[in-house]
């Protein structure tokens, strides 16, 4: 741990932010490294999700953005000043790049990206200590500033799995609809999902 938990108030949050709405994610299309823009109800849902985190009343936030365009137009429009992080990119889909999982189980029966490999993509251990290693970055600047991270559907559920001490496949357990936030943080020194896919 790079803080002493100790130091870090029970006030203090980090935000997942996820995307909004894009043509792919509305088609089921698994969007890793295709910089897709956003839709126009993504555009709206960003919009939404400013209002939603100016509400919480962060400290200071340091807000911190995967560099794909639907991420960074996300928090654009969300009024959040961001700086890139390529750390919080998707899921690297390898072969499975916009494909649907109805037509990856044609051909690998029962896949999911939780319990499966993505052939030519990231392995669930890198996409592990990916989580992990955001985490611990984002948790050391807790006891002075809270922390706003904009990304994406299945790396924000692996954030929210690791937070809450679980395998990376139990991030299969947590949904994030496009737009919605989650609110990290704890209580009384211990992590805790404070609200979940709020949207």
């Amino acid at each position: 741990m790079p803080t002493d938990e100790t130091d870090i108030p029970d006030t203090a949050r980090i935000v997942l932010l996820r995307h909004g709405v894009t043509e792919w994610s509305a088609a089921g299309r698994h969007t890793g490294r295709t910089d897709v823009p956003l839709a126009g109800a993504g555009a709206q849902q960003a919009a939404v999700a400013g209002d939603r985190i100016t509400a919480l009343g962060l400290r200071d936030p340091e807000v911190l953005c995967s560099p794909r365009l639907r991420s960074l137009r996300t928090a654009e429009l969300a009024a959040l000043a961001a700086r890139t992080w390529d750390a919080l990119v998707e899921w690297d889909y390898g072969d499975y790049e916009g494909r649907t999982t109805p037509e990856i189980r044609q051909q690998v029966p029962h896949w999911s990206v939780w319990t499966h490999p993505c052939p030519g993509g990231e392995e669930a251990d890198t996409v592990e200590s990916r989580a992990d290693m955001v985490l611990s970055i984002a948790e050391s600047h807790l006891p002075r500033r809270d922390v706003v991270l904009v990304g994406h559907g299945h790396f924000s559920r692996a954030l929210i799995a690791r937070w809450a001490g679980l395998p990376l496949v139990e991030g299969r357990r947590f949904a994030m609809a496009p737009g919605a936030i989650t609110v990290l943080g704890y209580e009384r020194g211990v992590r805790q999902i404070v609200t979940h896919n709020h949207h």
